[in-house]
């Protein structure tokens, strides 16, 4: 049985992971990155705001579901068995 302690640092670890998938690509990091400057090809796709957009919904995605799964917690009876 994962205790209370381990399961929200658990699930602060992917508010936090959500947290950066959210606000880096639109930040100065992604645009300053050795790949982008080594294959121009990929810097024009990584340019792109659809795809900016595609990895900020997967954040946001991401948050959501941490914080549901910390909202539904299983009745004690059901957590012992496991």
């Amino acid at each position: 049985m994962v205790s209370r302690v381990a399961r929200t640092l658990f699930l602060l670890v992917w508010v936090e992971l959500g947290l950066v998938l959210v606000l880096v690509p639109w930040s100065e990091i992604w645009e300053a990155n050795y790949f982008l400057v080594r294959y121009p090809m990929l810097s024009m796709l990584a340019r792109s705001a659809y795809l900016r957009g595609a990895i900020s919904g997967l954040g946001v995605m991401n948050i959501f579901l941490a914080l549901e799964s910390f909202r539904h917690r299983m009745p004690p009876a059901i957590a012992k068995r496991g």
